[in-house]
This record gives C-alpha cells, sequence and structure tokens, in this order.
C-alpha cells in the first residue's frame, strides 16, 4: 500500500441521542435538545468533516411536532447543503443500504448539491411505527438531507451488510444496527441469526466502523447486548441509547476492538450520568489506524448535582435530637443548593469563548439527594419538596424537583392489601419514567395477580406502546382483539363442558403468551374511521385529533372487508416485505367442485406439469446476484430469506363446463345450503401493501358462464373482482 497522505483521510462527526423535541412544551427548556443538535451540525461544517454520523434517537418521540422537525430540517440544510463536493465514494450497492423511493445516497442524487452527507440509524425513540411502517428519518431520506440505513426489518433474522466508503486509499466499511428490542435481540445472537458481511476483496485493507443503539449495561440478565457478541473483526463501535458521556474510546481486550459512548446532547433525566460535560467527537480515519478529537459542546445547559446524607453532615447531623429544626435545617439545605447554582454557572462560563461577564447565563438544572435516615433516638424534620424547589424559581430550570429525600433501609419491599409485594414508598420516589422501562413495572405487578383472558407479556407490550410510543388505541384494541381471540378459540370446539371452560380458556391464555414471547406473534394494526373534527378543535394546542381515544370508531364488519384477521395476535411477516410464494396443489383436478354458499366466486383449477411439482428454491433472485464485495465471515448458512413466487404454469388452465343444465343443479345445490352464509375472506400474514408483491388473481366470468335464468340472489362478487373487471374495461 503507497504511502497515506492527510488528503487519504476521512473525517466523521460522531454523535448521538440529539432527543430533538424533548420538554419542547416548557417555557424555560423547550428549545434546549434542537439548540445543541444544531451546535452540532454547525461543528460540522466549521470543522469541514467529510460526513457525519448519528448513533440514533435524533428525536424524543418516532412522531415529532412540527416545530422539531422544522428545527432539524433547518440545521440540515444550513450546514450539509452547499457547492463543495463531497470526496467520499461508495463502492458497495447502494440499494441494499437505503432503501425507500431514493434508494441510493444523498450527494449521489445530481438534483441536490450535499457537501457533508449524515448516516444515521434509527433508535427506540425514533423508531418506525403506524400505516405503512415509517419512521421521522425516513422523511428526512426522502427530502434529500438524511441517508437512513442500518434498518432492521426483521428482529428475528438480522443481516448487517455495510456501507462501503473509500476516500484515496482509505476504505471504510460502515456498518449500522438500528435500535431492536434488547431482549429480543439477545435471543437472536444466542440462535445464530445474525449475520454479518464483510468485503469480498482485500479484507486487511477496511477499517471496520460500527453503530448501534441498544443497552450498554446489562440492567437484566437479557436486557443488553453484551460486548462480545458483535464480530471481532470490527476496529470501532460508536455505541448509542447510553447518554453518560463517555467520549475516550476503551479497548475491550477480549474483542480487541475499541468502544466509545459520545452519550446525549441534553439531559433528559437529573441523573448522575447526565451531569458528566456532553462532547462530540471527530473520528478521523486514514488506513486502518483512528483518533479522536473530543469536542465539548458549549449550548447545553449547565446541570450539577450533589448527594449528601444528613447523619454525616458535621453541622447538620445535630439536628435530629433538637425540636422544631425544620427553619433550620432547610436554611442549611438552601445554602447547598445556591453553592450548586454557583457551581454550574461557573462551569457554563469557562467553556464559553466570550468572556464578556454581561452574556446572559442559562438557568441552570440542579438536582441535590438527600438521605435523611437520622441517627438512634431522632428524626429530622424536613420540608415538602415541592414547596422547597419554588423558593429557587427564578434561579434554576427545573423549579419542581430541585431536591429529592429519600431514605435508606434494610428491607426495600413492603407487603399490599392484597398480599403482593410493592416497593417502599421511598423507593417509588425515586423512580422515574426515564429510568424504569414500562414492561418492567407491568410485568413485576401482573406477576403478583392472576389473569385468566389477558395475556400478560402482551398487556405489558400495550401498555409500552400506549406510554412511550404515544398509541392511544393501544390498550382498547388490545382488551378487544384478546376477547375476539378467546372467543373464537372457544366456538371452534364442538362441545364444552362448563367445568372446563375455564381451563380451555387459561390454556389459551398461555399459548398466546408462549407464541409472543417467542417472537411468532405480534399485535395487528386495525382500520377505524375517524369521526369528523370538531369545529373548535386547534391541533397545536389540542393535539392531533385522529390521536385521540374517541376520534376512531373500530368496527368488526370494516376490519373483515379489509381481510384482517379476528385473532388478537398474527404471525409476524419476515423478509422486507415480499409477499409469499403461493403454494402449488398438490395434485390437479380434473372439474371444479360447485360453489357453496360463498362469495360467488368460482374455483379455477390448474394442471401443472412435473417440472412445476419441484420445490421452490428458498433464495431470491437478488441473493444469487450478490456482488462479489460481500462474503460472510462466518461458515455458510442456508437464507432464511423469503422464497421468490414461481413463475405461472406454461400448460393452458382448464375450466369447468358450465352448460346451461348443470347450472341449473348447481343452483339447486346452493339453495339448499343457504342456511348457512359463509361471509369470510382470505386474511393476509402481510401487513402492507407492496407495491412488487404477488397479487391473487381473481378468474372473472365470461358471458357465456352466466346463465339468463340466475335469480336476484346469486351472491354478489367481492370488492377485488369488480375492481379487477372496472380495470380490464
Amino acid at each position: 500500500m503507497p504511502a497515506l497522505t492527510p488528503a487519504d483521510s476521512i473525517r466523521i462527526l460522531v454523535a448521538t441521542d440529539s432527543h430533538v423535541g424533548y420538554n419542547e412544551r416548557d417555557h424555560i427548556r423547550g428549545d434546549d435538545s434542537w439548540k445543541s443538535f444544531h451546535e452540532v451540525m454547525c461543528l460540522a461544517k466549521e470543522r469541514d468533516v467529510d460526513m457525519v454520523l448519528l448513533g440514533g434517537d435524533l428525536f424524543h418521540e418516532n412522531k415529532p411536532s412540527r416545530k422539531s422537525m422544522y428545527q432539524v430540517m433547518r440545521s440540515l440544510r444550513m450546514n450539509c447543503l452547499g457547492e463543495k463536493p463531497c470526496e467520499l465514494e461508495i463502492l458497495s450497492d447502494m440499494s441494499e443500504n437505503f432503501q425507500g423511493a431514493f434508494n441510493h445516497a444523498n450527494y449521489q442524487d445530481p438534483d441536490i448539491n450535499i457537501s457533508i452527507p449524515v448516516f444515521s440509524i434509527h433508535g427506540n425513540h425514533d423508531d418506525p411505527s403506524g400505516e405503512g411502517h415509517y419512521a421521522a428519518l425516513d422523511l428526512l431520506q426522502v427530502s434529500g438531507l438524511v441517508n437512513y440505513f442500518g434498518r432492521t426489518p426483521e428482529s428475528d433474522n438480522i443481516q448487517i451488510k455495510p456501507v462501503l466508503l473509500q476516500k484515496g486509499n482509505t476504505k471504510l466499511a460502515l456498518y449500522g444496527m438500528s435500535n431492536v428490542r434488547d431482549e429480543r435481540l439477545f435471543r437472536t445472537f444466542r440462535d445464530g441469526k445474525v449475520k454479518f458481511f464483510q468485503p469480498g476483496t482485500q479484507k486487511e485493507d477496511w477499517f471496520n466502523l460500527m453503530t448501534v443503539h441498544q443497552n450498554h449495561h446489562a440492567y437484566t440478565e437479557t436486557g443488553y447486548l453484551p460486548e462480545n457478541f458483535l464480530p471481532a473483526f470490527l476496529d470501532l463501535i460508536v455505541w448509542g441509547h447510553e447518554h453518560e458521556c463517555i467520549i475516550d474510546p476503551k479497548l475491550n481486550p477480549e474483542m480487541n476492538f475499541h468502544v466509545m459512548q459520545p452519550g446525549s446532547s441534553v439531559a433528559t433525566s437529573l441523573m448522575p450520568g447526565e451531569a458528566e460535560p456532553k462532547h462530540v467527537a471527530v473520528v478521523t480515519v486514514t488506513g486502518r489506524d483512528f483518533k479522536v478529537e473530543p469536542i465539548r459542546l458549549k449550548s447545553v445547559r449547565p446541570f450539577a448535582m450533589k448527594e449528601i446524607v444528613l447523619s454525616e453532615e458535621k453541622d447538620i447531623k445535630n439536628l435530629a435530637k433538637k425540636d422544631n429544626h425544620r427553619t433550620e435545617l432547610t436554611r442549611r439545605l438552601t445554602s447547598i443548593v445556591d453553592e450548586l447554582i454557583e457551581q454550574a454557572t461557573a462551569e457554563w462560563r469557562e467553556v464559553q469563548d466570550d468572556e464578556d461577564p454581561e452574556v446572559d447565563v442559562p438557568k441552570p438544572l440542579v438536582r441535590l439527594r438527600v438521605e435523611y435516615s437520622a441517627p438512634g433516638g431522632g428524626s429530622f424534620d424536613c420540608e415538602n419538596p415541592q414547596r422547597f424547589s419554588n423558593r429557587f424559581v427564578e434561579k434554576v430550570a427545573n423549579v419542581n424537583d430541585v431536591i429529592q429525600f429519600y431514605r435508606r433501609k434494610a428491607s426495600a419491599t413492603r407487603k399490599a392489601a392484597g398480599g403482593a409485594d410493592m416497593p417502599e414508598e421511598s423507593v417509588m420516589a425515586q423512580l422515574t419514567i426515564d429510568s424504569v422501562r414500562i414492561e418492567k413495572l407491568v410485568r413485576e405487578y401482573l406477576e403478583a395477580q392472576s389473569l385468566t383472558i389477558l395475556p400478560q407479556n402482551s398487556f405489558g407490550d400495550a401498555v409500552s406502546q400506549f406510554v412511550d410510543k404515544d398509541d392511544k388505541h393501544a390498550m382498547e384494541m388490545f382488551v378487544q382483539d384478546s376477547l375476539k381471540s378467546q372467543v373464537k378459540h372457544l366456538m371452534g370446539v364442538d362441545e364444552v363442558e362448563e367445568e372446563a371452560l375455564m381451563t380451555m380458556v387459561d390454556q389459551h391464555r398461555s399459548e398466546l403468551e408462549t407464541k409472543f414471547a417467542a417472537g411468532e406473534l405480534r399485535r395487528t394494526k386495525k382500520k377505524g374511521k375517524m369521526k369528523p373534527k370538531p369545529a373548535g378543535w386547534d391541533s397545536d394546542m389540542d393535539g392531533h385529533w385522529e390521536d385521540e381515544p374517541g376520534a376512531t370508531i373500530f368496527s368488526d364488519d370494516e376490519g373483515q372487508a379489509d381481510g384482517d384477521d379476528a385473532e388478537s395476535v398474527v404471525a409476524a411477516p419476515k423478509g422486507r416485505g415480499r409477499a409469499a410464494a403461493p403454494k402449488k396443489a398438490a395434485a390437479p383436478a380434473k372439474k371444479a367442485a360447485p360453489a357453496k354458499g360463498g362469495r360467488g366466486r368460482k374455483k379455477v383449477v390448474e394442471e401443472e406439469s412435473e417440472e412445476d411439482e419441484e420445490g421452490v428454491p428458498t433464495l431470491d433472485d437478488e441473493e444469487d446476484e450478490e456482488s462479489q464485495l460481500f462474503t460472510q465471515p462466518s461458515k455458510p448458512t442456508r437464507s432464511t430469506k423469503k422464497a421468490a413466487p414461481s413463475k405461472p404454469s406454461p400448460t393452458p388452465t382448464k375450466r369447468a363446463a358450465a352448460p346451461h343444465a348443470s347450472a341449473r343443479k348447481s343452483k339447486a345445490a346452493a339453495a339448499k345450503s343457504q342456511s348457512r352464509l359463509d361471509f369470510s375472506q382470505p386474511s393476509f400474514s402481510q401487513p402492507r401493501p407492496q407495491a412488487n408483491g404477488a397479487a391473487n388473481k381473481v378468474h372473472e366470468l365470461s358471458d357465456d358462464e352466466i346463465d339468463d335464468d340466475d335469480d336476484a340472489f346469486e351472491p354478489a362478487p367481492s370488492t377485488a373482482t369488480f375492481r379487477s373487471t372496472r380495470n380490464k374495461r
């Protein structure tokens, strides 16, 4: 390899967890998130980097407000568009890395002048959801501002292919894996269903950089991503999701790669990890070597935190034995908070370039944690935390939670009235929505209960969708679908003893829980009819009308008309949204049987040759035409992608003869079976329509097959048949 020069270096600005839109309704802290993100993008332009890499959670919500989207698009347009040419060359197949209408990098588009491309994965806050399974990053990609890569369409079968970039003699393989639920991702890695692809040529010359967005620490047994799960050929990993800033890369001696954790650019909780100084970094890659240049963010609101134990403070511990000491204790604690305010202000001034003392210093975030367990024989008379915090209305940004009182006890549980173990009140006071997962709280509570009809793990998932994803209809649809599933299960049994009824219900619930835990089932999203929006409804003040619980009417008939299954859960789709290959008939039939009380469709029977009886290959055509730039680092395994639809048989289709006499006999037979009508339609496992999906062909009746004596009670053709007929005309 020739000698490398600075012209061969690839400079990458690395940042994670911008959380644009966090607490945006707060009149003091509402603009903090987008201001810090704007500073990050301005740094990219000032430092003249080649690209920006974002490690997830660009937005705080998966449905960001118009204000948040506007501020992000404004910053990207101001700093990423320009006449300076981008020197990065893409060597990989861009359609493998960027899906959507524009499946190529934005700086390769001849209609857009991109000087600094931005590559980003999604996190757990801005993940895809809703109809079409779109993320906020899809909007930024289709507008040409962001390159959204690292998608994970299948959480139980993940294939990670890098974006191959080159500048001069430096080759960069950029890997990305967007957020997947930690417990499911742990199981997928454990089962060996995560495949990494490497460049097929000159493997030793590529610098392998990867970004992930998962739990870094083992909060639970399987609720994190161990570093040793990742392949050893990686050189540097940018870890998102954790908000504590650990900007200096640390070497993993077992795997021999480095891990850096930039952390968040805005404080979303008053925790010790958020009090660390916020940084981003410029990573310079030259050949197989790299160096990191940390950059301290200056627009971040100052944050000071301290924890004290009253029984260990010399000037406070003696107050526990005195009477009427609340005023004195409050005065001592107030002085400590004042010191924290001065400390935060001084630290903010130190990082500013402008030494002008007249500059406006933002109100700091202050948190004082007080352990008020008194020594034997006494007690501390503490003031109400809300009242104490309101003393600093004009001094701090968090005027409602400046101080936090808690106690340490040997026993951290207490008995509830129903006998279930409940956490201590002081422990519950410390729990916040940012530090505890909703699923965990629901699971711990339901373990002490006895559910008979509703599945427990699906219950927790519905609550999580309601709280984390702001899905207003999650709980309503979960209860309705669970009840319908149980009713359908019981109706399918011929005879049920009254004593065994509850046993069957409980067994069906257990089956649903097992399938949901294994990832085989997921909750469906039904379509409903929207009520008209009231005339006085203000979307900016009252929120989106479609998100209101009473704004949508869900009906059973509409769900069946759309082909939705009545089950509460359906099999999770696999692959990248392709329709499954149609199954072939086991043996050809000579004549079509007369239709019985159905939707009026006549069956079409095909005779297939022996060649068509062969099995359908399990690999797609695109898999056979895989670029030679990619090879799997591990031993070859059979691909689990969906089979491509086989071509139709060239053998002409034989139609059942429909003479006048036989048609009358068919009508008579149908009239006898008229007592039981079947209005069911075939259900589809694929939740979203695809442009290239294999649609079911509907046979259109010719004029010769229509009997002139047909009466008015002939079943009406389906909607799909009507549309097909109209299109042919």
